[in-house]
């Protein structure tokens, strides 16, 4: 760990399952400013599976991140996987503020699975109405295993360790920015995807699959008999496109490994408009597999939705000649864009 902490701004680190993304954000006169960036992927189902259990690995990875982009600071913010964090919108009545902590003790214990000496809990008052004691509080639980560990891999690093928070409020941050209305967010990682409905920048709604870009390049790897790295390819170029036209197989098998993301995605919608919430306004999607071919106008027409990819650069100031490239990474790196701008926003 550094001995000196730099004042140039703060690196978002997004440690995801098969990759690590480093990106260093500052603020001047207003501006929130690109200094850097670094990522480091493993394409190995085998080296994936290691890569967060192994706390060693991870360590000499975030280091070479760190080195190799050329850092100004040592000052970071971590994200923590959606899947692993529970959060849940809980409503009090008849509470005095002064028994307040003890009362959201109590109704954490009715939806968090794990004992709560297991956990952290952070909560936080969204609406309260002191002529009836009534209080709506947005809570989450994160383990205490899980917290411990990223603090156990800084400590080792040339990293200092400021916050640590989970990801969806990193992809709040960097891709709906002040936005208050109503929206979905669709993260689809490598070997997860997790969608959260948004309202008033809380997401008040949250589901996790185990289904990711890696699954889809399985499954066309084994309907076709094929390598992963040429399904991978398969993937990228062709995308759900040709499986609404001409029936080719390679399309169709992608369309059909999104579509539990689909259905999931409905079941959230169905499940928001029948408490009797506001419409959900759009979609946004992000993650790596955000940017497979025709994805976003498929899902349009399956939802009948304005679907669109987010674009977490969108209010970072950079270089013109990096747009190309920020492009085409920006989807995967939302979440360590959005770790960044907490401290310096």
């Amino acid at each position: 760990m550094g001995l000196f902490s730099k004042d140039n701004g703060y690196i978002g680190v997004d440690i995801g399952s098969s990759s690590i993304k480093m990106v260093q954000l500052e603020k001047s006169q207003g501006k929130l400013n690109l200094v850097t960036y670094g990522f480091s992927e493993n394409k190995k189902e085998s080296d994936a599976k290691n890569w967060t259990k192994d706390t060693l690995s991870t360590v000499k990875i975030i280091d070479k991140i760190y080195k190799d982009m050329g850092a100004t600071t040592d000052k970071a913010v971590a994200s923590l996987q959606a899947f692993s964090v529970f959060s849940s919108i809980i409503n009090l009545s008849n509470v005095h503020k002064r028994d307040l902590a003890a009362a959201v003790d109590w109704e954490a214990k009715k939806f968090i699975p794990l004992p709560l000496e297991e956990m952290i809990l952070d909560w936080k008052v969204l609406d309260e109405k002191n002529d009836k004691g009534n209080v709506k509080v947005f809570l989450t639980g994160s383990p205490k295993k899980l917290v411990k560990k990223y603090v156990n891999i800084f400590r080792k690093t040339q990293v200092s360790l400021a916050s640590l928070e989970t990801e969806t409020f990193s992809l709040i941050r960097s891709l709906l920015g002040g936005d208050k209305s109503t929206i979905m967010l669709v993260e689809i990682g490598a070997g997860n995807t997790d969608i959260s409905i948004v309202q008033n920048s809380i997401p008040v709604l949250n589901r996790s699959l185990d289904i990711g870009g890696k699954e889809i390049t399985k499954t066309i790897s084994n309907s076709l008999n094929i390598g992963l790295d040429r399904s991978e390819q398969f993937k990228c170029d062709l995308g759900i496109a040709a499986s609404q036209s001409n029936g080719d197989v390679i399309p169709r098998t992608i369309a059909n490994s999104v579509n539990p993301i689909v259905n999931e995605i409905k079941y959230l919608l169905n499940m928001f408009q029948d408490r009797g919430k506001k419409k959900v306004d759009k979609v946004v999607l992000s993650g790596g597999s955000a940017l497979l071919p025709n994805l976003t106008s498929y899902l349009s027409k399956k939802i009948n939705m304005n679907v669109i990819i987010g674009d977490p650069w969108a209010r970072i100031s950079y270089p013109k000649e990096l747009k190309p490239i920020l492009t085409e990474i920006g989807p995967s790196f939302s979440i360590a864009v959005g770790s960044a701008i907490r401290e310096i926003e």
